[in-house]
């Protein structure tokens, strides 16, 4: 009897918490398609390659892939510049590609989710053209100014304030054709749109609309804050004032934006966005995602959610992890940042975690290989949405370029002297699968970035069949999201001393889960019965640990290896019991 009422009671437990939408505890992955899998020995990555790899994926439990710009681009900026938001570079492949790869994904599980890049296109998509040439249809679709009289020379235009490019430099860019300046806050080649032109608003919903009815779940929406800049004055735009963060005047850094970046029209654009997808999500119960990216401040971000009539962003990207941790960071610093986003976080709305992308150094180039597998544990025990970064799973690194070797606009725009800093090449070259040529990404011995020299010893091949890896602890991670405790549990953060981060998740009536990384280069004691006064058992380990999963800890002290990372299991055998004596009537 005892053990129906058990069986009974676990299964109600598993009723009660069986109704969660795919995304709120989802493991999304980021793949640069250039740099995936070459299906075609071209050197370049590709829509197929990507199919090819789609088990390897599956096999990591991965619920969806966002995939970088696919669409049309002379590639001034490897994708971002955009002639042609409906359909597909040859470079990737074509249409049939992409309907294929969605097909297959959604056939293992898989939802698929592009780039959407809406504050720009390329100088050479049609639109541009045709403003240009001030066809009536198109000539307010991007931010035209005619300038100022260049006070050394009368008969010299001069950009008509001091707004800066990311990119470095004047973000105003002379235009023959038309005879006027026309902004752009990436590269020159990347003209803003704007969203002023109630035109442009519905053309941009309208590209939307096309990825979705192709069968797609999601977009990631780039650059969202530079949408909106402010309106014209008596036909001028203010300067924006110093920032003090640097004395380079070239600098996107010198300027305070207050007037290009973080508009409140900004936020609502994206709330117009979310009703687009969500009249997809009306149609057949698959709920469209949406990722927002916004280096903002916390309100901002918070903002980006919903307002509490209109829904916003399901995933605003957590980016305080990246902007505020370091080398130096400590323990407290971790918490500081978790906490920062966990206390902020709206009613009803799902947190999510992000160390690493296409625009940063790699995790393990940041903090030091020796802290991968746990900063890996950090990112995947927090509640809500888990983001990876292609390569970071096998623990790549970045890869030292040469002026020769660098492709990226960032890098090149700052010249010979400063390109290290600024280029985003070394975390974008190609994914170690193997050994072989290329590291089995192409059969081409020449990628269009070069390998890293270490694939021989960070591959998927060798970390499969090692007996500890990177890999293998982070295959561990994902099947541990899937438990209960995981997904629906409550989280408590803290620390002990600088150095040692604690996370604990709790579900009454499943296993309790202890996250304890030690940040720091000494070794760390943890008084671990202060925290569970059940067993305890080591569930995953990090690769350089001593401990091995499934081992029981038989002292009340459980002393860290100098970046030990140990995820702990505390048995629900004493919280069954009290579960089963309140509900056996």
């Amino acid at each position: 009897m005892r053990v129906l009422v058990l069986l009974l009671c676990l299964w109600q437990v598993s009723g009660i918490y069986s109704d969660l939408d795919w995304w709120r505890t989802a493991n999304v992955y980021q793949i640069y398609p250039r740099s995936y899998k070459d299906s075609d020995g071209d050197g370049t990555g590709d829509l197929n390659g990507i199919t090819e790899r789609l088990p390897y994926l599956k096999s990591l439990g991965i619920h969806a892939i966002w995939l970088s710009p696919i669409f049309v681009s002379p590639m001034k900026d490897f994708g971002y510049d955009i002639a042609n938001f409906e359909d597909i570079d040859p470079i990737f492949g074509n249409m049939q590609d992409l309907e294929n790869l969605v097909k297959i994904a959604h056939e293992l599980g898989i939802k698929v989710l592009l780039d959407f890049v809406p504050n720009h296109s390329s100088d050479q998509h049609q639109w541009f053209i045709d403003s240009a040439n001030n066809v009536d249809e198109f000539k307010d679709y991007y931010m035209w100014h005619p300038g100022k009289t260049d006070p050394d020379n009368a008969e010299k235009k001069i950009p008509p304030n001091n707004w800066l490019s990311a990119f470095r430099g004047s973000a105003w860019q002379w235009n023959e054709a038309r005879g006027e300046f026309y902004l752009h806050q990436f590269a020159a080649g990347q003209p803003d749109l704007n969203y002023r032109n109630p035109k442009v608003v519905d053309a941009m919903k309208n590209v939307l609309r096309f990825w979705l009815q192709k069968g797609v779940d999601g977009f990631r929406v780039d650059a969202v804050p530079h949408l909106f800049e402010v309106p014209q004055e008596n036909g001028a735009y203010p300067d924006e004032p110093p920032s003090g963060n640097t004395d380079d005047k070239e600098d996107h850094a010198y300027l305070k934006h207050i007037y290009t970046m973080d508009l409140p029209e900004t936020v609502q654009m994206v709330y117009q966005w979310r009703e687009v997808l969500d009249e997809f999500t009306k149609e057949d119960g698959n709920t469209r995602l949406m990722l927002t990216e916004a280096y903002s401040d916390i309100n901002i971000l918070m903002s980006y959610y919903g307002d509490g009539k209109k829904n916003g962003s399901q995933v605003p990207f957590n980016f305080y992890l990246i902007m505020h941790l370091n080398n130096d960071s400590n323990a407290l610093d971790f918490n500081e940042n978790i906490r920062i986003w966990l206390d902020n976080l709206p009613a009803g709305c799902e947190a999510n975690w992000v160390l690493g992308n296409h625009d940063q150094r790699r995790i393990g180039s940041r903090f030091g290989t020796h802290r991968i597998d746990g900063i890996n544990m950090i990112l995947n025990t927090l509640p809500g949405i888990s983001i990876t970064y292609q390569g970071e799973e096998i623990g790549m690194t970045d890869v030292f370029l040469t002026w020769e070797e660098t492709v990226d606009p960032a890098g090149c725009n700052a010249g010979k002297d400063k390109y290290d800093l600024f280029s985003r090449d070394p975390a974008r070259t190609p994914f170690q699968w193997d050994d072989s040529t290329s590291a089995g990404f192409s059969t081409n011995p020449k990628t269009w970035l070069p390998v890293s020299p270490l694939y021989k010893d960070v591959n998927v091949g060798k970390e499969r069949s090692a007996q500890r890896s990177h890999l293998k602890v982070y295959k561990q991670l994902l099947r541990l999201r899937t438990t209960q405790t995981l997904k629906r549990g409550s989280i408590e953060t803290k620390t002990e001393g600088e150095n040692v981060l604690i996370i604990t998740r709790r579900l009454p009536g499943f296993d309790t889960f202890f996250t304890i990384v030690n940040i720091g280069s000494e070794r760390e004691a943890v008084d671990v019965r202060g925290l569970f006064s059940g067993r305890l058992t080591v569930e995953i380990a990090s690769v350089a640990s001593e401990r091995q999963s499934g081992e029981t800890l038989r002292s009340p002290t459980l002393w860290l290896e100098p970046h030990e990372a140990l995820i702990i299991r505390g048995s629900a055998g004493a919280s069954y019991s009290v579960y089963l004596m309140n509900n056996e009537v």
